[in-house]
């Protein structure tokens, strides 16, 4: 299930626009809690209460959604009409705007970002959801906080959303000032990275306590980076690219810049530990080594010094340890870039041969940009000699379009990288983003187990591993992988589905249904070719669902061009796949077996399924166990044959009517389910009994006009209410019997009246002559019981629980209805006892008495307009079974619900705001529905919503998946914590700050206290506490290939004593005296006891005039002088211990000697 998102806080984050942002927090949030349905309050629980409360609770339910910050519309102006509470039930396959790819390792979890505001789901066992942001706007950077629960999204418009999949709802939501161009979340904490147009990175905390998102003290402004990598910047360049060094927990980072600058940033050091691109890139005449061919690529180190500056566009990881980087640019190369080491800028005559090589798909003068770059580690064993690069762009302009996969290897180094194979994946459409799913939860340390491939409009393809790297060439003869389908829950395009039926069953009917235990569901995985394992497993289905012993409340059936017809079980909000019903009888050659299926009908009370093609065949199925062999009756206007065949177990079809060559329209069964209406594309009406496998009549209802019938229905009556009411007293069973009349309703409007048992047309009438095409037709029983006036005061915006309740409809007023309650009544009165038939058309409804159109009278009780065209239509019925409101779907993507009988609109909403769907020409033709829920088809996209607020089958938290696992949370962090714990009793110094503990090991009192805090707390304290601080002070920094001229101590002398002031001499002058007092109070920093010098340690002159007066980096001096002393303590005592050892060795093998010569005489020696 999935429900339209809602923010629930809101906020300006502003980035730091100096070198010393303030430590603030955002302005506090409150946080609501997620409700399964947005408009309920206590309110609505009082449904029971009288009659003259229910327009007034209405009223304020219909409100109260929309103050809380709901999913739905806001409500109508005053006047207007007032906006239901619609919300998405149900949501499967991959969005047509899909344009944005993130995965989950540890919840295996895969999330697709929209052009229009949306971010889709997928999990396992067929659980999916649907995030619908409040602004439709597109969303440029997509990640999970992984194995939290959290996805943070970044629009267009630089707004940073944080949605919890728990409980799918959007939990906050900022407005950054400035354009995000780069982001990228530190795995294993709740930290991110963040780049701007102006060069600045920033770091956000979302505290999950709390809610919001905070601005972290540290940044790193580019002015300040170029400062300390010893460069110079004409003007601030973009952050283009964010890239988190592996095994660093977040403490290194590369920073990509437009203009080609790249920088390894080290977070604890304040530093950068390497610079390439800016200045290598224009060093003049250096030629760092000759051009290598591999037939198309072209692996050159050799770097044109010519060239100006090289956009970035692209850039990833090129090895497991994060030592090389791959960038692609706008010129569509590619460099591989060394950044363990620094290039030094000063001396112009060092070659950088060693520190990038060059690689080019193509040959020609203009190429695509490299739009992407991923890169996939080889093998545990060769996962430092090479793997693969997938390459999106970089050929010739003009070229078709592919992903390239390259097989690079390295046997020393970054000079000695070669291009092993090269191949080139077509896609299935134009390209909009890929990503690699890892086999395990840690993605740098495993093995690549599928890539997927997201095309436009919403195409999502996958390779398994196998397939991609089993190939290592493009020779000829070498067959390139198959890309397959990502497989969807229904599908809606391969095969097309043409038809749906959603069915409800009641509760008497549940005892008769035997689906569970025959149904062949198939919920452990999607069917994949080869031995892949499905990496998407994430997800928890519902507890209800998991109940092996639940009754089959709901179903939905389509049927597809193929012939084949599908059934799921629709009980809760994941559709389980129950029966596959294929066209083709065994053994049996069945002319039109494989047609398209034009039109479905079931019925609960004896589990029959009607299936009809547009070859004019009807195959009915029962829905009951069928093993061995069974025999098949083929009947015909003319003949009828019976087959005896061999069907296996399962469900099969039994009998096959064959009464008319053209396509059928509408299927309808009789109230016992003995007899089987049926209408067809020329306009003839057949009737099929089912109980005699015989065609019973077949009579044309177009009058010549060959006009489809497009809806039918039965009406049955008494032949007398005198006579009905005596034979009611003396025998109640002859009191039943009823004459059945058949309706029929052709798409000019014709409505044609026959008599079911016999097939005699009473009478055939054009309803309205200025009307346009008609859309269905529904008999509504009469109100002469009074029910049908109280029916039209249910607000048809609220529905009550259904399914085990049987409840449908509850009694609740919606706004403006009461002002039609006079008409519906007098049109009740007109009406008397007689049932009612209403007649929808594109352009206007109408109600006709049913007796009087028996009769020949098809004047109208009642007639609406409508403003727009409609293209559908559905009704809702109450408890008792009689039909309360109407549903219409209008051309502009419009629902309305209209009151019955008077037909006043009672609320609307659209395709657009609750699914971000315009309407489609056809679309009509795969909608179904089932007590105010709507199933729809929209290219690959498949959707039930609920019209309903209080409508209960769906939205009890009981009922649905859970997107986020907390057992596999929770297990995850148990096991990293195990791991963590593990590798520091191996090596307690390991961490972020491991070479700072390790150099410390001469003071053994500093040292254990020191591994005790870093014990204590996890990485990501660590890095958190780095960012707790101002990233920049005012001080002088050297360049960072410069060495720091060291100062001994002993060169600085110090008087033991303090000399004694001379006097001032009486002719000084005042102006030397003044000057002479300015200097005073400087030496004396301002102290008023300038009689009383104070003598200074060596440490306080080295802060006051080597370091400026930072004691920060006097201290960070001495610590460095500390390190290096223990760094020598450390040698000594490793020398000594090997002499130890040594010694030790000797010993033990001196005495071994020993023992040997006792035995020995001594002429043996």
């Amino acid at each position: 299930m999935a429900f339209l998102g809602r923010s629930v806080g809101h906020q300006h984050l502003r980035p730091a626009r100096s070198p010393k942002p303030s430590s603030s927090r955002l302005p506090r949030h409150r946080r609501r809690r997620f409700h399964f349905d947005g408009n309920q309050s206590d309110d609505l629980a009082v449904a029971a209460r009288p009659a003259m409360f229910a327009k007034r609770l209405f009223h304020k339910a219909l409100h109260h959604h929309h103050q809380q910050g709901g999913g739905g519309a806001p409500p109508a102006a005053p006047g207007g009409v007032p906006q239901m509470d619609a919300q998405i039930a149900l949501h499967y396959g991959v969005p047509y705007t899909a344009s944005i790819l993130a995965f989950d390792p540890v919840q295996r979890l895969l999330a697709v970002g929209t052009l229009d505001g949306r971010i889709k789901i997928f999990g396992g066992d067929n659980i999916e959801g649907i995030l619908i942001s409040p602004k439709s706007v597109p969303y440029k950077f997509l990640q999970f906080i992984i194995n939290q629960g959290l996805l943070v999204a970044v629009s267009n418009e630089n707004e940073i959303q944080v949605w919890n999949l728990e409980f799918r709802q959007l939990f906050y939501s900022s407005q950054w000032d400035v354009n995000i161009t780069a982001f990228a979340a530190i795995e294993g904490s709740f930290l991110m990275y963040l780049g701007d147009e102006n060069g600045l990175l920033s770091v956000l905390k979302y505290e999950v306590d709390d809610g919001k998102l905070q601005i972290m003290p540290y940044n790193v402004p580019i002015q300040s980076l170029a400062e300390r990598a010893g460069i110079s910047l004409q003007d601030p360049q973009p952050i283009v690219g964010i890239l988190i060094q592996p095994d660093t927990f977040g403490a290194r980072v590369l920073i990509a810049y437009e203009k080609g600058l790249l920088v390894l940033w080290d977070v604890s050091d304040n530093n950068a530990v390497s610079v390439r691109g800016y200045g290598d890139l224009h060093m003049k005449g250096q030629i760092t080594g000759a051009q290598r061919d591999a037939d198309e690529d072209q692996l050159n180190d050799a770097i044109d010094g010519s060239e100006e500056e090289r956009e970035i566009c692209s850039l990833c990881w090129a090895s497991r340890g994060g030592s090389i980087v791959a960038v692609g640019y706008i010129t569509g190369d590619i460099l591989l870039w060394d950044m363990n080491t620094r290039t030094p800028r000063q001396d112009k005559q060092i070659d950088v041969s060693s520190n990038v090589v060059k690689l080019q798909l193509a040959s020609g003068s203009r190429r695509l940009p490299v739009i992407v770059l991923h890169w996939s580690a080889g093998s545990a064993i060769h996962s430092n000699k090479g793997g693969h690069l997938f390459v999106y762009g970089g050929d010739d302009m003009g070229s078709e379009e592919v992903l390239t996969v390259l097989s690079l290897e390295s046997t020393a180094g970054l000079e000695s990288v070669r291009c092993m194979s090269r191949m080139d994946l077509k896609l299935d459409g134009s390209f909009a983003d890929m990503i690699l799913i890892p086999d395990t939860g840690v993605p740098d340390k495993s093995r690549t187990s599928a890539l997927f491939i997201l095309t436009n409009p919403g195409q999502l393809n996958f390779y398994a591993d196998g397939s991609l790297f089993s190939v290592q060439n493009t020779k000829e003869g070498n067959d390139l992988p198959e890309a397959q389908k990502f497989p969807v829950a229904v599908p809606t395009i391969d095969p097309n589905i043409t038809v749906t039926n959603l069915c409800s069953l009641t509760e008497r009917e549940l005892s008769n249904i035997s689906l569970k235990k025959f149904c062949a569901r198939q919920n452990a995985g999607p069917f994949i070719l080869g031995n892949m394992k499905w990496p998407l497993t994430g997800g928890v289905p519902s507890v209800m669902s998991l109940n092996e012993d639940h009754a089959v409340e709901r179903l939905y059936i389509a049927g597809y061009q193929d012939g084949s017809v599908r059934i799921w079980d629709a009980t809760f909000p994941v559709l389980m796949p129950m029966f596959v019903l294929d066209g083709k009888v065994a053994d049996i050659d069945l002319a039109g077996a494989n047609a398209s299926v034009s039109s479905l009908a079931f019925c609960s009370l004896n589990m029959t399924l009607a299936v009809g093609t547009t070859s004019g065949l009807v195959r009915i199925y029962k829905l009951r166990e069928h093993t061995g062999g069974s025999s098949f009756h083929f009947v015909s206007e003319s003949k009828q044959e019976v087959h005896v065949v061999h069907h296996e177990k399962g469900f099969h079809c039994y009998v096959a009517f064959l009464a008319s060559n053209f396509p059928v329209r509408s299927l309808l069964f009789a109230a016992s389910g003995e007899a089987l209406a049926t209408g067809y594309q020329n306009g003839q009406v057949a009737m099929l009994d089912l109980s005699q496998l015989s065609i019973l009549f077949t009579v044309d209802c177009a009058s010549g006009t060959n006009s489809p019938v497009v809806s039918s229905g039965i009406y049955s009556v008494t032949a007398s209410d005198t006579k009905a009411n005596e034979s009611e007293k003396e025998s109640p069973q002859k009191a039943k019997l009823l004459k059945d009349f058949l309706l029929s309703l052709t798409k000019d409007g014709r409505v044609t009246v026959l008599d079911c048992t016999a097939g005699v047309m009473m009478n055939s009438h054009i309803l309205d002559q200025k009307q346009s095409s008609a859309i269905s037709m529904y008999v509504i029983d009469g109100a002469s019981d009074g029910k049908q006036t109280q029916l039209s005061e249910d607000p048809i915006g609220s529905q009550g629980h259904t399914g085990k309740e049987g409840n449908d409809v509850d009694n609740k007023q919606a706004p403006g209805v009461g002002k039609h309650l006079k008409n519906a009544s007098h049109l009740s009165q007109n009406g008397g006892s007689d049932s009612l038939l209403l007649v929808c058309c594109e352009d206007v409804l109408l109600f006709l008495s049913l007796a009087s159109l028996i009769q020949g009278n098809n004047k109208h009780l009642h007639k609406v307009k409508l403003a727009k065209p409609c293209c559908w239509s559905a009704v809702l019925k109450n408890m008792d079974g009689k039909i309360c409101g109407l549903i219409l779907a209008y051309q502009t993507g419009t629902i309305e619900l209209r009151s019955v009988p008077d037909l006043a609109i009672v609320a609307e909403s659209s395709l657009m705001s609750i699914l971000r769907w315009s309407y489609k020409a056809g679309m009509d033709k795969s909608m179904s529905s089932s007590n105010g829920q709507i199933t729809l088809v929209n290219g690959s996209e498949f959707a039930i919503i609920s019209l309903m607020a209080s409508e209960n089958d769906f939205r009890i938290p009981e009922s649905l998946p859970c997107l986020h696992d907390k057992v596999l949370a929770a297990a995850a962090e148990a096991a990293i914590s195990f791991s963590t714990e593990q590798r520091k009793k191996q090596n307690p110094a390991a961490g972020i700050l491991g070479g700072i503990i390790k150099g410390m090991k001469g003071k053994a009192e500093e040292s254990a206290k020191m591994r005790e805090n870093f014990t204590a707390q996890t990485p990501s304290e660590h890095l958190e506490s780095f960012f707790l601080k101002d990233s920049f002070v005012e001080q002088s920094i050297p360049i960072l290939d410069d060495p720091i001229e060291e100062l001994s101590i002993d060169d600085i002398e110090i008087d033991d004593e303090v000399p004694t002031p001379a006097s001032a001499s009486s002719s000084t002058s005042h102006r030397n005296k003044r000057a002479t007092e300015e200097e005073r109070e400087k030496l004396f920093e301002g102290s008023s006891d300038v009689g009383k010098p104070r003598m200074r340690t060596p440490q306080e002159i080295l802060t006051k005039y080597k370091f400026g007066g930072d004691a920060a980096a006097a201290a960070a001096h001495a610590k460095d002088k500390l390190m290096q002393r223990q760094e020598k303590l450390e040698r000594i005592s490793q020398q000594t211990a090997e002499l130890q050892n040594g010694a030790e060795n000797f010993a033990s093998l001196a005495q071994e000697l020993a023992k040997t010569m006792e035995n020995k005489k001594w002429w043996k020696l």
